[in-house]
């Protein structure tokens, strides 16, 4: 989201936070799971923001912010949303609560864990990866962009949050219909970037959700990290949607 944010300073006071468990954030070795982040965000919120802002959103962060806007509907002003998602990789292939369980176990484990991690987040596997549903343009996946993602996967403590965001334990939501309820009951303008490149499955729903009334949508070049690999194109789609009064 860093690249996004620097083009939306200059018009924008613009505060990025990281995830526990992601990013520049601490990984402690916590049970995680969606009320943890659902409450991380209702009191970052709190704490920093003493009047209603407009809030971005990529991914999984989409049902987070959904939930508290319709929990205290003054809380934003608007809501963006970039590639919106509510459920994790491993219930979308199809894999059963018991199997998602018993990888997210696995990947908890000491010894176990430690190694299929490991193996899971190897430069080639990152590599293969972010061309099958992240990036499109191969180009931009270079052997420094793959090497300063790799060393935030090797930060003491990064498997635990990211096994739970993969066995679909950080779904906040566990229904499509669920997911756009929280949508049709926004009393904020709503927009959705969508990546023309999405895994299928994936724009498929998104598509029922930009078909919503009242919600503006917008399509362009990308798949699910497209704020990343398009910052400035998404910006441009944006920029009139955020500055309207």
């Amino acid at each position: 989201m860093g690249e996004l944010a620097k083009l939306l300073a200059p018009h924008f006071q613009v505060t990025v936070l990281d995830w526990p468990g992601f990013g520049q954030s601490s990984r402690p070795s916590l049970n995680y799971r969606p009320e943890i982040y659902q409450q991380f965000l209702e009191d970052f919120i709190k704490t920093v923001f003493n009047t209603a802002i407009t809030v971005v959103a990529a991914g999984h962060a989409s049902s987070y912010v959904l939930k508290l806007a319709v929990k205290q509907p003054d809380i934003f002003t608007r809501i963006l949303l970039l590639a919106p998602t509510w459920r994790g990789p491993l219930p979308t292939m199809g894999a059963s609560p018991q199997i998602a369980e018993m990888v997210k176990g696995l990947v908890r484990s000491p010894i176990v864990g430690q190694a299929l991690y490991k193996l899971n987040t190897t430069p080639s596997f990152l590599t293969w990866m972010y061309r099958r549903h992240v990036f499109t343009d191969d180009a931009k996946l270079t052997p420094s962009f793959i090497e300063k993602k790799w060393q935030t996967t090797q930060k003491p403590g990064a498997r635990f949050a990211s096994a739970a965001f993969v066995t679909g334990n950080l779904d906040a939501i566990r229904e499509q219909a669920d997911f756009l309820s929280l949508v049709q009951s926004l009393s904020v303008p709503l927009m959705v970037v969508i990546g023309e490149s999405s895994p299928p499955k994936s724009r498929q729903e998104m598509n029922v959700l930009a078909a919503l009334p009242e919600v503006r949508s917008v399509i362009v070049p990308g798949s699910l990290g497209l704020h990343e690999e398009y910052p400035e194109v998404v910006f441009t789609a944006v920029q009139d949607f955020l500055l309207s009064v």
